[in-house]
């Protein structure tokens, strides 16, 4: 398939509602914070993630979209996968000494799996199948306002182990954000692309997944987590025709209901608009959400 041949860059907004949107292993799964601003933080790590799994569900024993990195994988038999495809006997820690050898096996895998193609990997373990730069890159998500994280208590009418039969009940506690609306912001290089040869059919797919991905990611600590706002920039250059944060700016995001004093409790409390008179010769603005 054909590269795409454009420039692109996205801010998506994303809310939750009573629930955990990103977890900090290192602050007993508490909602992840600015420390100086307190607002809410999602990492890039957690958004590829649920991308990669709505791939998976809609592309499911589909040729060309396989996960690389999914859910107790391991990277070495994922490489080897590009060397029996290939007939390469593999050599611990590197590459074919053959130059065409070593690129062929690296275009495989982007080939077959969307999340190299599109995220890039560092392949060189002891099965080396080489490096990546992906055509995507996404920013850690924001909260708009700061945000208070709360801790709840939970109890369970059911134990675990028989010594504990005569316990009435066990507690447990979980941490939620009341109210959170979340801004991320998105770059897709098309010269990146032509590397990795991700295409206008994967581009589709990756708006398709930021719209519908938590529509397939409920849990006890995620039911109430949903796609806002999807608004792409098109270049008509592939090098771009300004920067990325101009563009950026030319979306504005301000309170309608309440004050400062008050928390925003829903996606109406907001109002979203875009200076599209604003933007630069060569660039386009549509909303996919």
């Amino acid at each position: 398939m054909t590269a795409i041949a454009n420039r692109y860059e996205f801010v998506y907004l994303f809310d939750v509602m009573n629930g955990n949107p990103n977890g900090d292993p290192d602050a007993g799964n508490l909602p992840r914070l600015d420390p100086e601003t307190n607002q809410g933080l999602v990492t890039d790590v957690c958004l590829k993630r649920k991308i990669r799994n709505y791939v998976s569900l809609e592309k499911e024993g589909e040729a060309g979209y396989g996960i690389y990195m999914q859910e107790k994988s391991v990277l070495n038999n994922q490489h080897k996968l590009a060397y029996e495809a290939l007939d390469i006997e593999p050599v611990s820690k590197k590459l074919p000494k053959e130059e065409a050898k070593a690129k062929e096996l690296t275009a495989w895998m982007c080939k077959n799996f969307f999340d190299v193609r599109s995220f890039g990997a560092v392949m060189t373990t002891e099965v080396n199948a080489g490096q990546v730069r992906g055509p995507i890159q996404i920013a850690f998500a924001s909260s708009i306002e700061p945000v208070l994280p709360m801790e709840v208590s939970i109890t369970r009418m059911a134990v675990t182990n028989e010594r504990d039969l005569e316990k009435e009940r066990t507690m447990g506690r979980k941490h939620i954000v009341p109210y959170g609306l979340y801004r991320a912001h998105g770059y897709i290089s098309a010269k990146l692309a032509e590397h990795t040869g991700f295409s206008e059919d994967d581009l589709e797919l990756l708006w398709r997944s930021l719209i519908n991905m938590f529509e397939h990611d409920r849990s006890a600590a995620r039911g109430e987590m949903a796609a806002r706002k999807l608004i792409v920039f098109k270049h008509d250059n592939p090098m771009g025709n300004a920067p990325a944060h101009k563009l950026f700016e030319s979306v504005n995001i301000v309170r309608v209901s309440g004050d400062d004093d008050t928390p925003a409790r829903n996606f109406r409390d907001y109002q979203v608009s875009v200076d599209s008179e604003s933007l630069p010769q060569g660039v386009t603005v549509e909303e996919k959400l």
